[in-house]
């Protein structure tokens, strides 16, 4: 089974779009300057529009590696102003560990002009459908769910 992380980042109005993306790419990177980094910034512009449509509010921003998983979301309005909200702590692991990937959530009528925006930077950076939800990996999709045995704990 896969293990997941969960962050939250404050965005409008504590912060702008722009100011939120360059936080998460932080996060994402540890940091540190290489072409993980480079590739996460050259989408600024299009990250910041989907940022800005509150896409992330309610399906994550989804990192997928060699290792855990991450889901970020982005908290506006009232939620963006109150200094406890939110989880922007940093990740005890790499998240751009090997194959990384990034999917962006989208509004369905943005979605066509954000994948072909995206392309032009990035193979591992894409867009879905923000209503869509997030499609589990194979293992995860296989897993069985977990069930409570009751007598056995009678024993």
């Amino acid at each position: 089974m896969s293990t997941v992380a969960r962050r939250t980042f404050r965005s409008t109005p504590h912060r702008d779009a722009t100011e939120t993306w360059h936080r998460i790419v932080d996060l994402l990177t540890r940091g540190k300057d290489g072409d993980a980094r480079h590739e996460l910034l050259a989408v600024t512009g299009i990250v910041s529009a989907v940022i800005t449509d509150q896409a992330p509010k309610v399906s994550p921003i989804v990192s997928t590696c060699d290792g855990p998983r991450v889901r970020i979301y982005c908290a506006y309005d009232d939620d963006a102003l109150d200094a406890d909200f939110g989880d922007e702590a940093p990740l005890s692991f790499d998240a751009l560990k090997g194959n990384w990937a990034i999917s962006l959530p989208c509004a369905k009528g943005d979605l066509d002009w954000v994948t072909r925006a995206l392309k032009k930077h990035s193979e591992r950076i894409t867009a879905r459908d923000a209503d869509a939800g997030i499609t589990l990996d194979d293992d995860a999709a296989k897993a069985e769910p977990l069930t409570l045995n009751l007598e056995g704990l009678k024993k």
